[in-house]
């Protein structure tokens, strides 16, 4: 299951939250931070919602779990709503709707992280990078799927630019005294993330207001540990657990509602294709075309499905790590490893 979910974020072109976490997570299960025979159960719900406690599972396990929960219940009674706690960094959010989207149902993903973003007007960690995913079907196009962390990056961009020693573009790191800072050891070292918007007079108030809202769906709903005292998702975070605890884990919310609970499936996806048609008839810039939401992991989809994913060099050392401490062979000379 874990491994579905990894392969997914690789083959959509994520490859900060496909098999280059992988190492992250084997870190955490020899410690013993996560548990990896899970008894995933609900303790809380109503015929459309629940409450799932993940018993600090991997969460590429206690997610799908959990989703499923909320796509059976959108089953029955037409939508259903699902926090989650105790559990840990769940993968890709955008794997989750998708579920949803196979069925003619409308998806979404939600999920707090490590504290790694500074608030508006604001210079210390505070919030995760709190994704959001919302899937969306279509009739003979593929489904329309926003993906995106509420934070101007995400922190997986900022580990590959250190592990390539890459610069990153300006507005998305400030540096520990706050001030902006394209090097990524810079904002490992002591800085943070900006929200989305980057600062105040681009919106990042906008951002903000996104990621406390993830906050409070995913975590303070659920009994998860919320803000500044949501736990590291890995050992090499550079993010010190804090003592005190205000839940358990890290919180997810999935939510999905059949589209037939408003209109007929078959009318909606006929329509959406005609969305998906107009937008794509928009006058663009030189050399350009309008995206729709999903284009890019869509076109990586397309491509890697063919020929395969590119891996770093970094991440093979990691691979090879695993390999020799627990014994499953890894062969480098299969892989094409990309330089860059």
């Amino acid at each position: 299951m874990a491994a579905d979910v990894l392969a997914a974020a690789d083959l959509r072109g994520i490859d900060s939250h496909g098999v280059a976490r992988l190492h992250a997570y084997y870190e955490l299960l020899q410690a013993k931070a996560i548990n990896p025979t899970p008894d995933v159960r609900i303790i809380h719900e109503t015929p459309s919602t629940a409450t799932v406690d993940g018993d600090n599972g991997l969460g590429l396990v206690v997610g799908p779990k959990a989703n499923k929960i909320a796509l059976e219940k959108a089953k029955a009674v037409g939508s259903g709503w699902v926090a989650v706690q105790n559990t840990n960094h769940y993968g890709i959010a955008g794997y989750y709707p998708l579920q949803a989207v196979e069925q003619d149902m409308i998806g979404v993903s939600m999920t707090n992280t490590t504290k790694l973003v500074a608030p508006c007007f604001g210079i210390e960690r505070m919030l995760g990078t709190n994704p959001i995913a919302v899937g969306v079907p279509c009739g003979k196009y593929p489904p329309v799927v926003l993906d995106l962390a509420t934070s101007a990056v995400a922190f997986g961009k900022v580990e590959i630019a250190n592990r390539v020693g890459a610069t990153m573009p300006e507005g998305w790191c400030i540096d520990k005294e706050g001030k902006p800072t394209t090097d990524p050891k810079a904002m490992m070292d002591g800085g943070a993330l900006l929200p989305l918007g980057s600062d105040r007079d681009r919106s990042s108030h906008k951002g903000y207001c996104l990621s406390a809202w993830v906050d409070i769906m995913t975590a303070v709903l659920s009994g998860a540990n919320w803000g500044p005292f949501a736990p590291p998702f890995t050992l090499r975070s550079g993010v010190n657990a804090t003592e005190k605890r205000v839940g358990k884990g890290i919180g997810h919310f999935f939510g999905a509602w059949r589209v037939d609970g408003f209109r007929p499936a078959d009318e909606f996806k006929a329509q959406m294709d005609d969305w998906v048609d107009t937008f794509r008839a928009t006058k663009a810039e030189p050399g350009k075309k309008v995206l729709i939401p999903g284009d890019p992991e869509r076109e990586a989809l397309e491509e890697r499905s063919v020929s395969g994913v590119p891996l770093t060099e970094a991440v093979v050392v990691d691979l090879e790590d695993i390999s020799k401490t627990i014994g499953v062979p890894f062969d480098r000379t299969v892989f094409e490893v990309d330089a860059e």
